[in-house]
């Protein structure tokens, strides 16, 4: 008889099916945690507006991590899951800053909070979520005991002074109107900004509670920088090309933003003199004061120079010094499910298409 057993799901697949599994633990950790209801209305309201983002369709990428090399290293996720949420909390609060220091419009394909709300009542909200972010981890003390707990404490307070710093460069560069970056400049601007808390903080924490060793821990310093380089450039790439309906934002809004990413240095350094001048120009304006047509300028010389192409094959070099590392690094940790899965995982940071 022929062997009736069901096809393995492709890893794409099973990464999607592990991503949606973590979002509904965390999600649960988070909505049981947050307050919902209050007897004065208009901290009532404020409380409505604290579970907007975290209410919003997102990955779950960082729990994901969290957890995965929780398991890696013999620990049990369930363990990990009250700092997995943390790590959401944190992602929310940011964002809502991020979007205003920015002026974005879309976050997770619906208006933005200050959109919605005006910016003194975001900025508020933002500023309640990371509250409860130190709240939420002040609970491991009860989870994970005090020692760990503090350890936990401490790689979250590492990560809010890389990740402050990294957005102050890239604000830096706008607010200054600064056009000398090259490669390098930006390659540190996403460690400090987007690789600590996406990448290197995540994984640092589900290996620390699954038991690793410090030598293993301090590995995913190097391991996360380039998968987060990998993750921006990606980021950067579907800003241009993406769909919106999966990407969430507006496309070409980091051209709208000015934005200094790895396809626009690429674009400056490979194109003609005046062409420079001309994207120099545009990009040098307000957002209010780029209209479609100079965006669509931009974003055409970009295809005309491939430059998108050049930031895919960064994105993908990166991408594959990760996994390296992290499989010459760890090739005496047994092969066990979730290794694979976290392998699939991190090629899933760039393959993927929102």
């Amino acid at each position: 008889m022929p062997n009736s057993d069901p096809e393995p799901a492709p890893k794409k697949e099973l990464v999607t099916a592990y991503l949606k599994k973590v979002k509904t633990k965390v999600d649960a950790c988070i909505f049981d945690f947050l307050p919902t209801t209050h007897e004065h209305p208009d901290i009532q309201e404020l409380y409505q507006m604290i579970l907007d983002y975290p209410q919003r369709a997102g990955k779950g990428l960082r729990p994901a991590l969290c957890l995965l090399l929780c398991e890696v290293f013999g620990g049990d996720p369930k363990r990990a899951v009250n700092t997995a949420a943390a790590l959401e909390l944190l992602q929310n609060w940011l964002l809502i800053h991020d979007d205003i220091e920015d002026g974005s419009e879309l976050r997770r394909g619906e208006p933005c909070l200050h959109q919605k709300h005006g910016i003194p009542m975001a900025i508020n909200v933002g500023d309640a979520l990371h509250c409860k972010m130190w709240e939420m981890l002040y609970r491991n003390t009860e989870i994970l005991g005090e020692n760990l707990s503090l350890k936990i404490l401490s790689e979250f307070i590492q990560l809010s002074n890389q990740v402050v710093e990294g957005q102050h460069i890239e604000l830096s560069w706008v607010h200054n109107n600064q056009w000398d970056i090259d490669e390098d400049d930006y390659l540190r601007m996403c460690i400090q900004k987007t690789a600590w808390y996406t990448c290197i903080t995540p994984c640092r924490l589900g290996a620390i509670i699954g038991g690793a060793t410090v030598e293993e821990t301090d590995a995913f310093i190097e391991i996360g920088k380039s998968l987060g380089i990998a993750f921006q450039i990606q980021d950067d790439v579907l800003n241009l090309i993406g769909d919106v309906g999966r990407y969430g934002k507006e496309i070409g809004g980091d051209i709208s933003e000015g934005k200094r990413t790895l396809v626009l240095i690429h674009l400056i350094n490979s194109c003609n003199p005046p062409e420079a001048n001309a994207v120099i120009e545009i990009m040098s304006h307000n957002r209010d004061e780029k209209d479609e047509t100079e965006i669509h300028k931009v974003l055409q010389l970009m295809k005309k120079y491939n430059s998108i192409q050049y930031a895919q094959q960064c994105s993908t070099k990166f991408l594959m010094q990760a996994a390296e590392k992290f499989k010459q690094d760890f090739k005496h940790v047994p092969n066990n499910k979730a290794k694979q899965l976290f392998l699939s995982l991190i090629h899933f940071f760039v393959e993927r298409e929102y």
